[in-house]
């Protein structure tokens, strides 16, 4: 790993030297690897075992599952149709989206398109459900020592993210084709987010843009977790903390015969959330602050920018 992004754990974010490095990493490249997330192996081997299954199936069957015009919302997305902002090439992945279940009613539903689930997968609902909710857990935990990095109270973000538009998707990166390709992975991008929870990138692939321009590769050790800021944490930030480009890029020699999985872990203000830069970020010698922006706009903005509406 780079000295640049460091490895912390989880347990330790409440300490003031894990906080002020949690800072300096967020303020300069905007990653970090986080241990002791408290995400269970033994509950994520079954959960990628069940997508596994699903990206081996026929195309048309995985089809039935794609939701007409959900804008990639929920369910499967095929292959070869989310492209970077600003990119002419598609990226080389299918991926499946699970979203916050919201009681019926529930004003947010508007937000929020319906969860597909997959019938002839055994547990495919239930697991699911548990695995999206220790994601959102711990977000929230690390929410807390980002509120701190942030001069603000650690329960700043609480009421904020509690019924957000949170989404966790599983990849699927298929062998390369022997074709050439101008195509990544995933090309370089920023995430629309407030936080990514990523699990999956001990498989190498994953490069981070320094401020220097230099891409360093993000390989930490199996079962940890990497997070970063998203541009909606930058927006509300005025800029301190930083949303860094990233990509995937394509293996070579043996590795590109095989599979890449990873399930990132998209976390969400709630929809109505104005996000408007926090005072403790603005003042003199500071960019004049964006114009305030409800979190569902903002999103709306991006999912169109990137072609999946």
């Amino acid at each position: 790993m780079s000295p640049e992004i460091p490895t912390l754990s989880l347990r330790s974010l409440d300490q003031a030297q894990s906080i002020e490095q949690l800072r300096t990493a967020y303020e300069e490249v905007g990653f970090v690897v986080i241990t002791d997330h408290g995400i269970s192996q033994a509950l994520i081997d079954p959960f990628l075992a069940m997508f596994q299954l699903f990206f081996q199936w026929p195309e048309a069957k995985k089809l039935a599952y794609r939701l007409a015009h959900g804008a990639g919302a929920r369910g499967y997305t095929p292959f070869g149709i989310e492209t970077a902002k600003g990119s002419d090439h598609v990226d080389l992945k299918e991926f499946w989206h699970i979203g916050r279940e919201l009681i019926a009613g529930h004003p947010y539903r508007r937000y929020m398109p319906e969860n597909l689930w997959i019938e002839e997968i055994r547990g495919f609902r239930s697991l699911c459900l548990e695995v999206f909710h220790a994601f959102d857990q711990t977000g929230q935990r690390l929410l807390r020592a980002i509120a701190q990095v942030l001069g603000l109270d650690p329960d700043f973000f609480n009421d904020k993210v509690n019924l957000g538009n949170s989404v966790l998707r599983v990849i699927h990166y298929p062998p390369m084709s022997t074709s050439p390709t101008q195509s990544l992975r995933a090309g370089s991008h920023e995430d629309i987010n407030v936080i990514t929870l990523l699990l999956g990138a001990e498989e190498p692939g994953l490069q981070v843009r320094t401020r220097a321009g230099a891409w360093i590769p993000v390989n930490p050790q199996p079962g940890s977790m990497v997070v970063n800021v998203g541009d909606m944490l930058q927006r509300l930030s005025n800029g301190v903390l930083k949303s860094t480009s990233h990509r995937v890029v394509n293996p070579a020699g043996e590795r590109s015969k095989r599979s890449r999985y990873s399930m990132p872990f998209f976390l969400h203000f709630n929809p109505d959330f104005l996000i408007d830069a926090i005072a403790s970020c603005c003042g003199p010698g500071r960019p004049t602050p964006a114009a305030p922006m409800l979190a569902d706009d903002y999103l709306q903005e991006r999912l169109r920018e990137i072609r999946l509406k």
